[in-house]
């Protein structure tokens, strides 16, 4: 005799099955496109803000014949560009 205990469980088997299933063959979706350029957008705009604050306090503390802003805006650019390339390797995009 079937007891209700019985359905409920092999009902959350099959649900926990296709939940599994579905997970497996998940496709590209485009809303992790935009997160990825989102994800890709920060790690260029972060550092690259944050060597020019620093570059502007440095200009105020410890000025030199260089601009430490310029130096470091281009720095935080160049640190921004690497984290990217390497998000982009992380996502696949590498796999030519």
């Amino acid at each position: 005799m079937k007891t209700p205990d019985d359905d409920s469980a092999s009902r959350i088997g099959r649900r926990a099955q296709r939940m599994k299933e579905a997970r497996e063959r998940s496709g590209p979706s485009p809303l992790r496109g935009f997160g990825t350029f989102g994800m890709i957008g920060w790690s260029v705009a972060v550092p690259t803000v944050g060597g020019a604050l620093l570059g502007l306090w440095l200009d105020r503390v410890a000025p030199q014949a260089f601009s430490w802003t310029l130096a470091l805006l281009l720095g935080g650019v160049v640190l921004g560009g690497l984290i990217a390339w390497g998000w982009i390797e992380k996502e696949g995009g590498g796999d030519d």
